[in-house]
């Protein structure tokens, strides 16, 4: 085991929008020596880009920028415990390559940053591959996190509503999960990694979605309405989409009514622009 303690900023960029960069990343980015950047592959360049973009504007005096190719990962794997173990093996995997990346850039003295979309503690790897890293005793790694605008924030936000209805509960929620969800729980549910369009398993003409895709780029896309008349809509602004630009990521809330009157309807231009309501 290193004795050496590699010192590690763990920086929340936002949902897309450079603007979302706080005033405590930006004062993290100006501290770190090392950018660690994981590679998507050409088909998400726009992902790397925007990070180059964000350290170009705000990092200060001498740094380096080290690329990682992320490993690929069965997308396969659809039953649960399936599912668990693809996640677990390219997590183990992506973990090898950030130890030793950050072995052999670093060195004495410096500090290491990954710069993570949204933020750091909502459905990203970064921090548990890192606890992942000190756990194995291979390398002492201290880390610092700075929190960023989620995709959930930003969601609410263009659409401008609350996340939350008064005094009922928010229940956040990977879509290989909203069956069990829906049939349990009492409040709103936010949709995250919807491979497969779950939303359209969704019945009743009491539900809302408020639905958002590359929020706070200048490709987004909303749509918001009655579940039962906007899902095709959506599914049909989100195969243009990512026809387009060869993938995607949205995510959506949905909303029980319950005769409590019809929330605020927002509808997207079909060209990333907000219509008012």
């Amino acid at each position: 085991m290193s004795t050496q303690q590699r010192a590690i900023l763990v920086i929340g960029i936002g949902a897309g929008d450079p603007d979302h960069l706080t005033l405590q990343a930006v004062k993290a980015i100006r501290r770190a020596d090392v950018f660690f950047i994981v590679g998507k592959g050409p088909h998400k360049a726009s992902l790397t880009d925007l990070r180059h973009r964000m350290i170009e504007e705000h990092a200060e005096g001498s740094y380096r920028v080290v690329e990682v190719e992320d490993p690929s990962r069965d997308r396969g794997a659809m039953g649960r415990s399936d599912y668990t173990a693809a996640v677990q093996d390219w997590r183990e995997r992506r973990g090898e390559i950030f130890e030793r990346a950050m072995r052999e850039e670093m060195t004495a003295g410096e500090t290491g940053a990954f710069l993570v979309w949204g933020d750091p503690s909502l459905y990203d790897s970064t921090l548990g591959i890192l606890g992942d890293i000190e756990d194995r005793g291979a390398l002492l790694v201290g880390v610092e996190v700075i929190p960023g605008i989620t995709s959930v924030a930003s969601l609410t936000a263009r659409h401008r509503i609350p996340l939350n209805q008064v005094g009922r509960p928010v229940h956040i929620t990977p879509a290989r999960r909203l069956a069990e969800v829906g049939q349990n729980d009492d409040g709103d549910i936010v949709v995250m990694l919807d491979a497969h369009e779950s939303f359209t398993q969704v019945a009743g003409n009491d539900v809302w979605i408020y639905w958002g895709a590359y929020l706070g780029t200048p490709d987004e896309l909303l749509v918001a309405g009655p579940l039962h008349e906007v899902s095709d809509r959506i599914r049909q602004v989100r195969a243009e989409a990512r026809e387009r630009h060869g993938w995607i990521m949205d995510t959506y809330l949905l909303r029980i009514t319950d005769g409590r009157g019809s929330p605020r309807r927002a509808e997207t231009d079909g060209s990333g622009g907000h219509a008012a309501p």
